[in-house]
């Protein structure tokens, strides 16, 4: 029973773990509030559905070209020169089966052993395994609630030395909501135009779920499109996380290496979910704002109830559905050691799966999904609440 040495050296995702451990919990007959994956409970908009039903009846049942179609890759160049002001071609851009392979196709085609890659915390928890998958080394740079979970610019650059290959940030952030400013974002840019080596992984995939104020891309910026790979998909602003569709803009050379290596791992996305990129592609972004303006009431609505957990600090997000408050009180309290620990002590005595902080490089904090209903929320903060009060 002997396993590779790449599979030992890597851990499984938080969320997945916490998610899979709710569902056991739940099948055993548990009741459990599952607030751990970053999953919208909305449906799908009606036009994805309707897209995907006309595709099941047309000749959409054969291998897909491994970037994507054309046709659906020129739906996507339009779409990011209409919301992101990004000047693409059909052949920058590139279709994989999700956002995550998408950033891992380029993690791979960009990184090797020992190289660095400068990751900004907190962070999407797989980034750090994706770069240790390549054989680099992620180079975190902490914050902290303070600092609204956002390092500063000259923290980030003190980090970057001339092994650094990639810097790689989500705006807004998973977990922890935040969204970087427009000054930040080009202090950030001054600082990449001084190591021509360097390249950025730009992960906008909240990019329809920003409360204030309007979303930028980093590619954007004067002479950063040369430097950046923008990474997005459906799974978040259109609800459809199950159809599994990413994609890239990026420089020709490095769509041709992410597509070299999808070749050997995938191939092409599914075609039916392509034919739905679509018409997602060409809606109108202004039909996500009711699904837009749920979060926001959920947001303020878990924000306020957070309040009655003992000691729970939390900054207000500005984007995705996540909150990330500081539970260190609650570790003293508790004397438990991590946040992974208080995690599954809440989930055996609270019914309630939310995740550790710790994986997203973000010590003594807990990731709580909002992507579910209000009664949901009230009722999962409140088993908290009941049981940290009374310990």
């Amino acid at each position: 029973m002997r396993l590779s040495p790449l599979v030992t050296a890597i851990v499984e995702p938080a969320t997945l773990l916490m998610a899979r451990r709710s569902r056991e919990l739940r099948a055993q007959g548990k009741d459990i509030i599952d607030l751990s994956l970053g999953e919208p409970d909305h449906d799908p908009p009606a036009f994805a559905l309707e897209a995907a039903h006309a595709a099941i009846k047309g000749p959409w049942h054969k291998y897909s070209p491994v970037n994507g179609f054309l046709d659906v890759r020129q739906a996507i160049v339009k779409k990011l020169k209409r919301d992101n002001d990004l000047e693409y071609t059909a052949d920058q851009i590139m279709v994989s089966t999700g956002a995550k392979q998408s950033i891992m196709n380029v993690v791979m085609a960009l990184v090797g052993p020992g190289d660095e890659v400068v990751i900004p915390a907190p962070f999407w928890v797989t980034y750090a395994e994706q770069v240790r998958i390549a054989g680099g080394v992620p180079i975190i740079v902490r914050s902290t609630l303070e600092e609204d979970y956002k390092p500063s610019v000259a923290r980030i650059a003190a980090a970057i030395t001339s092994r650094t290959r990639l810097l790689m940030f989500s705006s807004p952030c998973n977990p922890s909501g935040s969204v970087l400013t427009k000054e930040e974002m080009e202090a950030l840019a001054d600082v990449v135009r001084k190591w021509p080596e360097l390249y950025v992984i730009s992960d906008e995939i909240y990019e329809h779920i920003v409360f204030s104020g309007t979303h930028r891309s980093f590619a954007a910026l004067p002479g950063m499109m040369e430097r950046t790979i923008t990474v997005n998909g459906l799974s978040k602003a259109f609800a459809l996380t199950g159809w599994r569709v990413g994609y890239i803009g990026a420089p020709l050379w490095i769509t041709q290496a992410a597509m070299k290596i999808q070749g050997q791992f995938t191939s092409g996305t599914n075609s039916i979910a392509q034919r739905v990129t679509i018409a997602c592609m060409e809606a109108d972004p202004e039909l996500l704002g009711g699904m837009r303006a749920d979060f926001l009431r959920r947001r303020d609505l878990l924000i306020e109830a957070l309040k009655k957990v003992p000691g729970w600090r939390c900054n207000v997000p500005q984007g995705a559905f996540y909150v990330l408050p500081d539970v260190s009180s609650s570790l003293n309290d508790t004397n438990l050691k991590t946040s992974s620990e208080l995690c599954l002590y809440l989930l055996d005595s609270a019914g309630v799966g939310i995740v550790e902080g710790d994986s997203f490089g973000a010590m003594n904090t807990v990731r709580i999904s909002y992507a579910t209903s209000d009664d949901k929320l009230l009722a999962a903060v409140g088993r908290i609440a009941k049981v940290l009060t009374a310990h």
